[in-house]
């Protein structure tokens, strides 16, 4: 018996040991604390965030509201400028392009006129800090963030006590939550305090709570009106709690449970009146009813909810016991597949973390941020940061955090109206390459970087594509009007260019680069062209789905024949401008013409061969190491031209250490895997997410491809939950870089169509047959497009196809089918 209960005992020993270390492999681990920002640890429920430094002296949590944002309610549209647009215009076509510059500067001056502003920044509401008399000499220091928990975590011993913090932003509870522990009763003994950088704040103590309050700043032309309001309370098992003037101190508990609210006066764009004080007391109050341990289950359950729904296995070495700082200084010359897992999680748990359901979108930095004039004020720029932002919504599962995006572009559709009437005289709504908080719509940045029209018609790509995975038509019907005002934008302000008499956008420009020295505004850049091509289509195919507008979709049909092709220049490249302007030597972080090719998908190796080589041809002339975002977006690039090695290279180096204080355009990763512009910008992290998608699985071009670039590092694997288009949820497990096992959930019933490697055969007692004509199914209905015209001597080599095969079999809404290798 005795023997029989030491196996026992052996056996829970050891299935414990696995489970711990199967935890750990979903954990960012370090040994010190933090001593900049960009090592503290990111926690975060939509609402709330906080970065975790884990001084074991004194705790710092740096603490954000998402709605704590500088200025007031108000538009920035500029008054009387459209003759000015219609000179610019003028300029442009007769080929005047210096002076077109030059009166885009003057009309939208770099600085913001004291009449109005290029946006407002984003702010942190400050600091608590949790301060421990004589815990300046500690060992046994380690210090974690358990993404598949939501949950941080510090450990130390000190004056041979061991001491436990817990943190996390619940979900279910919406506070921020600490624990503090100790393996020896009345050993907890600490002051709490709070700061802020704001100008107008203040702290008290009141009924043993902690009060900090504060008012943004002023920024431009507008005053500062967002009030915050943030109490913290203790809940003591053992000690005693001394309250202040601006401190509470507690001394000699055994466990002590921190709970803090924070709370705005912000109710949505244009309005501000909510009362803070009451709102953070009354989610304060109905969280502090609530024990530790049902909070932390119901948090980790809420959470869970949607992190658990992918897993993915890429392999494992023993570099993951490592230091994540360490792995990450590591693995340029290390086998570590398991950080690419990590990372790939990362950037769900930050998407989860900083959008959900009924609060604003991830902006710039998420929710973190601990400045009041952060980097590019920590906005939303639509040119492309944004928008990376969102691009694991769908294909990881995710599908719920886009919402805060739509909701945005309610908001937005209403202030771009504005924008749309006064500037261009045009119907509809657009917008330019920023917006905030309260929606701005017009140039932002000065007429170089903020000339840009294009904002909306790229927003609303998110729209459409949610409608494709998921088939809701209610949803569809509901964002019908948002669809239909950016199309009706650009059938107002398309110009006919002289040479072909093709309809354009102008003036525009290639967001951020120039064709003539300081020049970059112009007329029908491809980018452009790209992106009302698929504007114009979206609504088409939706006012046929909604069976509505048939006259003013034709209308959109009519201008739609009239875009211009995509065209291949004399450097095989494909053209970035309406001319052949483009450099050889250009190392732009921006390569907005590929857009076509990611996140559109108008670009296909199996469709438009000559297009994919020029494109591949401009990737290469750009070069791979750039700016965080850059190499997340090439990422993504590389995985549609099906060549996964070179995916990987630049996932490589993106995964290269960021200095703590870089500045520049040099990418790479922060010890806390926070992406590297630098600074620190979220939509890097987002980037890769989705270019490690894109390598196992492709849904954009009629079928969904298995494994479509596979890198010769990532031989075996395994991989459940990711969404392809048509409602289907995908599973797979492949061996030697060869497909073994695959799992199809269809949402929505249909015909399904895959794409395999031509040397993969399937079995299964679902009949496959070779697919033959166009995908039945209504979600993969591929946009033909123009043939580009090459201009120019240039030869393009060819593009070399992969061998594969399509197989289609029908299938039944709800239903789960599975397939193994022969």
């Amino acid at each position: 018996m005795n023997r029989i209960k030491i196996i026992a005992s052996c056996l829970l020993v050891s299935i414990t040991v696995f489970q711990g270390n199967a935890q750990q492999k979903l954990k960012l681990q370090y040994d010190k604390p933090s001593t900049n920002w960009n090592e503290a640890l990111p926690l975060g429920n939509g609402r709330l965030g906080a970065m975790v430094f884990g001084n074991p002296q004194k705790e710092e949590l740096q603490l954000n509201e998402e709605t704590v944002w500088a200025g007031e309610p108000g538009n920035n549209v500029p008054k009387n400028v459209y003759s000015n647009i219609e000179e610019i215009r003028k300029l442009l076509f007769a080929g005047r392009n210096k002076e077109a510059q030059d009166l885009a500067n003057k009309t939208f001056p770099r600085q913001a006129p004291k009449d109005l502003n290029y946006g407002m920044p984003y702010q942190t509401v400050g600091s608590l800090w949790i301060e421990f008399s004589g815990h300046e000499n500690y060992t046994d220091y380690k210090r974690d963030l358990d993404i598949e928990k939501a949950v941080s975590s510090v450990s130390y011993k000190a004056n041979g006590i061991t001491y436990k913090r817990e943190f996390f932003a619940s979900f279910s509870d919406n506070v921020i939550i600490v624990k503090l522990t100790a393996d020896k009763k009345k050993s907890i003994s600490f002051s709490l305090s709070a700061t802020s950088p704001q100008i107008v704040s203040n702290f008290k103590t009141q009924d043993g709570k902690l009060f900090f309050e504060g008012t943004t700043g002023d920024t431009d032309n507008k005053t500062g009106k967002v009030k915050f309001v943030g109490e913290a309370a203790c809940t003591l098992k053992g000690g005693k709690l001394i309250a202040a003037t601006d401190k509470l101190t507690i001394n000699d508990a055994d466990e002590v449970i921190i709970r803090i609210s924070i709370a705005t006066n912000f109710k949505n764009y244009k309005d501000l009146s909510v009362n803070p004080t009451e709102k953070a007391s009354a989610i304060l109050a109905k969280a502090s009813k609530k024990s530790y341990a049902d909070s932390y289950q119901n948090h980790v359950a809420a959470y869970q909810k949607y992190f658990n729904s992918v897993s993915l296995f890429l392999g494992d070495s023993p570099q993951s016991n490592k230091t994540t700082d360490v792995r990450i200084k590591e693995f340029a010359n290390s086998y570590d597949p398991q950080l690419v897992g990590l990372y790939f999680q990362f950037g769900r748990y930050l998407l989860i973390s900083s959008s959900q359901p009924g609060n604003q979108p991830a902006n710039l930095q998420g929710i973190w941020n601990h400045k009041l004039n952060p980097a590019w004020d920590s906005k939303y720029t639509v040119n492309i940061n944004t928008e990376m932002n969102y691009w694991p919504a769908e294909i990881t599962n995710l599908s719920e955090m886009h919402q805060p995006l739509f909701s945005m572009l309610k908001d937005l559709a209403e202030t771009g109206k504005e924008s749309a009437s006064e500037m261009y005289h045009a119907r509809g709504w657009n917008m330019h390459h920023n917006t905030d908080l309260w929606r701005m719509t017009g140039v932002v940045d000065g007429g170089f970087y903020g000339l840009w029209p294009m904002g909306g018609a790229w927003l609303t790509q998110h729209l459409w594509q949610h409608y494709l995975y998921t088939g809701d038509k209610a949803f569809l019907k509901e964002y019908y009007p948002v669809l239909k005002g950016a199309a009706q934008f650009y059938l107002d302000v398309l110009q006919e260019e002289l040479e072909h008499k093709w309809l354009v956008v102008a003036p525009s420009m290639s967001p951020e680069n120039t064709y003539e020295s300081s020049v970059g505004v112009s007329a029908g850049t491809t980018m452009d062209n790209q992106l009302v091509f698929d504007v114009f289509n979206n609504i088409i195919n939706a006012s046929k789905i909604l069976e509505t507008d048939k006259v003013f979709a034709d209308s959109v049909a009519v201008a739609l024949k009239r875009l211009p092709p995509m065209q291949v220049g004399q450097y095989s490249q494909l053209q970035e401008w309406l001319h052949d302007l483009d450099k050889p030597n250009d190392h732009h972080r921006h390569i907005s013409h590929l857009y076509g090719l990611f996140p559109s998908g108008q670009i296909s190796p199996f469709r438009t061969p000559q297009l994919i080589e020029a494109a591949k041809n401009t990737l290469i002339s750009r070069g791979d190491v750039s700016t965080g975002w850059s190499m997340g977006w090439k990422v993504n690039w590389w995985a549609r031209l099906l060549d996964g090695n070179r995916a990987f290279k630049l996932i490589k180096d993106q995964l290269s250490p960021a200095p703590l204080e870089s500045k520049g355009e040099s990418g790479g990763t922060y010890p806390n895997l926070f992406d590297a512009h630098p600074p620190f910008q979220i939509d890097g992290n987002f980037g890769c997410t989705a270019g490690i998608t894109d390598m196992l699985l492709q849904s954009y071009d009629g079928a969904i491809y298995l494994l479509p670039a596979l890198p010769d590092d990532f031989k075996s694997g395994k991989v459940s939950g990711l969404k392809a288009r048509g409602g289907f949820e995908v599973g797979m497990e492949w061996e030697k870089g060869k497909l073994k096992q695959l799992t199809i959930k269809s949402a929505l019933g249909g015909n399904c169509r895959l794409r395999l490697a031509s040397d993969v055969k399937l079995a299964s007692e679902f009949k496959l047959a070779e697919a033959k004509g166009e995908n039945t199914n209504p979600f993969y209905k591929v946009e033909s497009i123009k043939e580009p015209l090459i201009s120019g001597k240039a030869a393009l080599k060819g593009y070399t196809l992969p061998e594969t095969k399509l197989y289609d079999f029908n299938t039944v809404a709800g239903k789960t089918y599975v397939f193994k290798a022969k």
